[in-house]
């Protein structure tokens, strides 16, 4: 089955899936080695690990689409991708749908910040005018060749005019043709319950972001209220942060790290996340000499 229609499968269920973030092919795999349905591709994450700087509009639509493309072809799980606010007018936009479509990716969401765009959950954000916006959002229904690939309209209204201009702008965008609303960074229950029943009946996504500003609900509630897509940014890079810390500090320390090695995965464990059984199984099949075969 296509990623996209298997992404359009999943929220079509009566309930919330699970898409973890992540910002590489690695953390992909690791992804789809714990059975995960779908797999998010985080744009502060992609920015922090590609440039190690702040989702402040400083990624190309290029860099954006090559690490999508990456994490698809790594992960072989529906991915939905962070396409910032398409790169430009409602035309760019149009391209950066073919662009992502051609990359592999289940589907994308585009958001109505002016540029330079911000991370949601940071300060300092403007948003477009609802009509260009709703351009954008006809321009990335009309782009895509497989009908599937998902158009996920993003507002980031809430923080700049209110959550009612949000919910009016979400309104439109719906009538404009995008398939999943995503009313970006909600700070209170009762919004987040307002706009479950302003919306009810569309596919709804939501942003369990780690800033502390949106609140933490869990995905068997989310599901209830109608949400069908829970996505989870940037959490697995903020477990590896503090690890690698401790690793960096243990070695600067003492000079070794020869005592954590039971507390670090295996190099056994390693080769297999990176696929080298079935790289191994690839040179079987095609008679690499075995003298040339990678091994352990």
């Amino acid at each position: 089955m296509r990623p996209t229609s298997r992404m359009r499968e999943l929220i079509a269920r009566p309930v919330c899936t699970i898409a973890p973030g992540v910002a590489d092919a690695l953390a992909a795999r690791l992804v789809a080695r714990e059975e995960f349905e779908a797999v998010y591709m985080t744009g502060f994450g992609t920015s922090l690990t590609r440039l190690g700087m702040p989702d402040v509009g400083l990624l190309t639509a290029t860099e954006m689409v090559d690490n999508a493309g990456r994490i698809a072809d790594a992960s072989g799980l529906p991915v939905i991708a962070d396409a910032d606010t398409g790169y430009g007018s409602a035309v760019n936009t149009w391209r950066t749908i073919r662009d992502y479509e051609k990359a592999g990716v289940a589907g994308v969401h585009i958001e109505d910040q002016d540029w330079p765009k911000r991370c949601g959950h940071l300060s300092g954000k403007s948003v477009i005018a609802t009509a260009d916006m709703v351009a954008k959002i006809r321009a990335a229904c009309d782009a895509r060749n497989d009908p599937d690939f998902l158009i996920i309209a993003r507002t980031d209204a809430i923080a700049v005019e209110g959550l009612e201009a949000a919910l009016e702008r979400g309104m439109r965008y719906r009538e404009a043709g995008a398939d999943m609303l995503f009313i970006e960074a909600p700070t209170v229950r009762d919004d987040i319950e307002r706009i479950a029943r302003h919306f009810k009946g569309v596919p709804l996504l939501y942003n369990a972001a780690a800033s502390g500003k949106t609140p933490d609900l869990p995905v068997e509630e989310l599901g209830r209220l109608g949400f069908r897509l829970a996505i989870f940014p940037n959490w697995v890079i903020l477990a590896a942060i503090p690890a690698i810390e401790q690793l960096l500090r243990e070695l600067k320390r003492s000079g070794t790290v020869a005592h954590l090695r039971d507390k670090v995965a295996s190099f056994k464990q390693f080769t297999d996340i990176a696929g080298l059984p079935e790289i191994q199984k690839l040179e079987e099949r095609y008679d690499v000499p075995k003298r040339m075969r990678a091994g352990l």
